[in-house]
């Protein structure tokens, strides 16, 4: 970072009146549904309100989702560390292989991972049926908080192995020399010396993991779990949006602790490097257990790949294209998703642009709040995105029935609307592409364009914008791809009959036609290939 930080420009002035302000609209734009949330729920009467408080199964919602997203962070970090480790610092056979099928499982998006699973080891699934001629006629539950939890681990311990294998990379490696030096074994050196180092990386990663788990929607919803978001969603289809509000707040309290406690549990000190080319030889040789030691990366990957392609390739060769032919698979359905998806991204890098540079070439308080702001969307469950503007839209379209003013387009169920959701949701992936590449920059070029007389928006344009457009456009790559696998917020804004590549698969594993899911899965296993092409080109060969 500090060679990042030593290209900012050393600027007296603050930043432009113009480029602030606009930043400040965005910001205000990003935060409005949550503020819009906010105010309707404490609109509900005191006495509501209470009463909602104390349901059963309110108390059952909020123990279920606290229980989820502890399992599920803390069975990421023992998975995702023990495998950057091994990856990057032993001897472990097929070391670079393993180094890349780790990361996959992020390609799976953990709904069809949870109906995958459900068809493979449901009591009575394909699993049961390749055992009944031992006699075994069904197989334990599988839903539920143990079922969920597993699901969701298997597609999320890839955010832990991602960041630390990432500090790892940039471990000063002669640490481990000096701690051999005194006698300490494998383990030893790990729990004293490695393991202190990368513990920013494994906090950052396992908050992304806790986040994930306790905004999940269909994971949940597939596996019988009353969560928050199931529990938002079930209320919204049943006209209480009173209480699915209120459970909203509930749910986006508990997103502020884990952020507050992140904060709070975060090392001041960072992962130092030791200033030079790091070899790519191991330093820890495991000796007899180095076979071994494959079965961990064997195992874990072996059954979060390849349940799914098991299970989608079994549907594939035994699909009656008949069953149910309204959920046949179209090609306006993939078009669809490419309509919106491409529309979020084109809208997310305009408007992340402006905020990224200020915050990048401009440091103040103003231009730092503004761009915070822009990430909140990303902490916010898409559920309760989704709740949020369908009221406001909702309450906007009686206004204008109300005043008969037909001038004005009306927004519930519109496209515009279901962008609009995108955007909030996903900008935080363009802004800090932008802002990442924007530092990069050599201020001199910039100085050297003004002092030929070039005007700042010309020199913007002739001399930043050519060399931040890598980030400008893995920026709209990312957000993109994520919108294309975005479920919870699609289902409430679509406009009727609009049908995309998600809604699809959840129409078709909602009425157990799962065989109609198949191609529309994947696609989205392919888009989802792409998503993580692009983060791995992020972060350079290195990783590899």
């Amino acid at each position: 970072m500090r060679s990042l930080r030593s290209r900012r420009p050393e600027t007296t002035d603050g930043p432009p009146l113009g480029l602030l302000l606009l930043s400040g609209v965005i910001a205000v734009g990003m935060l409005f549904p949550l503020t819009y949330l906010v105010f309707t729920a404490t609109t509900v009467d005191t006495a509501r309100l209470w009463e909602m408080l104390v349901r059963p199964q309110t108390a059952t919602v909020v123990m279920n989702s606290l229980l989820l997203m502890a399992g599920v962070t803390v069975s990421s970090a023992l998975i995702g560390v023990p495998l950057a480790w091994l990856t990057v610092q032993t001897d472990i056979p097929f070391r670079r292989f393993w180094s890349v099928v780790a990361a996959l499982p992020l390609v799976v998006p953990s709904y069809i991972g949870a109906f995958t699973f459900v068809s493979a080891f449901g009591p009575r699934g394909e699993f049961q049926s390749i055992l009944e001629p031992l006699g075994i006629q069904t197989l334990p539950e599988i839903y539920g908080l143990p079922g969920a939890t597993l699901v969701i681990t298997l597609y999320t311990y890839p955010y832990v192995y991602l960041t630390t294998r990432a500090a790892l990379l940039s471990f000063d490696t002669t640490l481990l020399d000096a701690a051999r030096t005194l006698n300490h074994d494998t383990w030893s050196a790990f729990r004293r010396v490695t393991l202190p180092q990368v513990r920013p990386a494994v906090v950052a990663g396992s908050l992304l993991a806790a986040l994930y788990a306790v905004s999940d929607f269909g994971t949940p919803a597939i596996m019988r779990l009353p969560v928050f978001t199931q529990q938002i969603y079930v209320e919204y289809r049943s006209f209480g949006v009173d209480y699915a509000s209120f459970l909203s707040l509930q749910l986006l309290a508990i997103v502020v602790v884990v952020l507050v406690l992140e904060w709070y549990v975060r090392p001041n000190r960072t992962v130092q490097g030791d200033g030079s080319e790091r070899s790519s030889d191991p330093v820890v040789e495991l000796g007899r257990w180095r076979w071994p030691a494959t079965l961990i990366p064997a195992s874990v990957t072996g059954i979060a790949l390849l349940v799914p392609l098991w299970i989608l390739g079994l549907w594939l060769v035994t699909a009656d294209p008949d069953a149910r032919p309204s959920l046949a698979f179209e090609l306006e359905y993939a078009l669809n998703s490419v309509l919106v998806a491409g529309g979020a991204a084109l809208v997310a890098v305009l408007v992340a642009v402006p905020v990224a540079y200020v915050a990048a070439r401009h440091e103040s308080p103003l231009s730092t709040i503004f761009e915070r702001a822009t990430y909140v969307g990303f902490a916010v469950p898409g559920i309760v995105l989704g709740l949020a503007l369908v009221s406001f839209a909702t309450s906007y379209d009686a206004l204008l029935d109300q005043y008969s003013l037909t001038i004005l387009p009306e927004l519930h169920q519109t496209i515009p609307l279901l962008v609009f959701a995108y955007v909030v949701r996903f900008m935080p992936q363009a802004v800090g592409s932008v802002r990442t590449t924007t530092l990069q920059v050599d201020t001199k070029l910039v100085e050297a364009a003004q002092t030929l007389g070039e005007t700042p928006l010309r020199t913007f344009r002739k001399v930043t914008l050519p060399l931040i457009a890598p980030g400008v456009t893995a920026g709209a790559a990312l957000v993109f791809l994520t919108t294309m696998k975005e479920l919870p917020a699609t289902l409430l804004l679509r406009p009727t009959g609009f049908e995309t590549l998600v809604t699809i698969i959840w129409k078709a594993q909602g009425e157990a036609f799962f065989q109609y899911a198949v191609i529309p899965a994947l696609l989205l296993l392919g888009v989802s290939g792409l998503s993580l092409l692009v983060l791995l080109s992020q972060g350079g060969r290195e990783g590899l």
